[in-house]
């Protein structure tokens, strides 16, 4: 079993856990370079993405198998379209955190600092 990944980001060691742990995922598929420059960087002008989400589509056409999971998070009008498109033969998953915030005082100043754990992943 395996995860493709529409994220913005790597993986943190709890996701990884989770996920084996949770859905006895053996392989992650990150996108290839180009593939995550898009998917990164949705421009807000563009008012249609689906064109430029259509590279994205075919890479799953290609490396996906029924039954795979999909980790999507990125631009809400994206992840939309994304779920939207596997959700017959692929299962759309996202990550929930918790956010854990910190006091730390720094140069006689208290400074609010914000960490976000993974908690699990939810099922679109």
């Amino acid at each position: 079993m395996k995860m493709i990944l529409l994220f913005s980001h790597k993986l943190t060691d709890e996701q990884i856990d989770d996920a084996y742990e949770r859905f006895n995922i053996k392989e992650f598929v990150y996108l290839p370079e180009n593939l995550q420059k898009i998917w990164s960087d949705i421009p807000p002008e563009v008012e249609n993405i689906k064109p430029l989400l259509e590279p994205i589509k075919e890479f799953l056409r290609k490396k996906a198998n029924s039954g795979d999971f999909v980790l999507i998070q990125g631009d809400f009008g994206a992840v939309v379209e994304m779920v939207e498109f596997v959700r017959y033969w692929l299962i759309p998953v996202y990550s929930t955190t918790k956010r854990v915030t910190k006091e730390v005082k720094k140069d006689g100043k208290l400074i609010k600092v914000s960490e976000f754990k993974h908690i699990r992943f939810r099922k679109y």
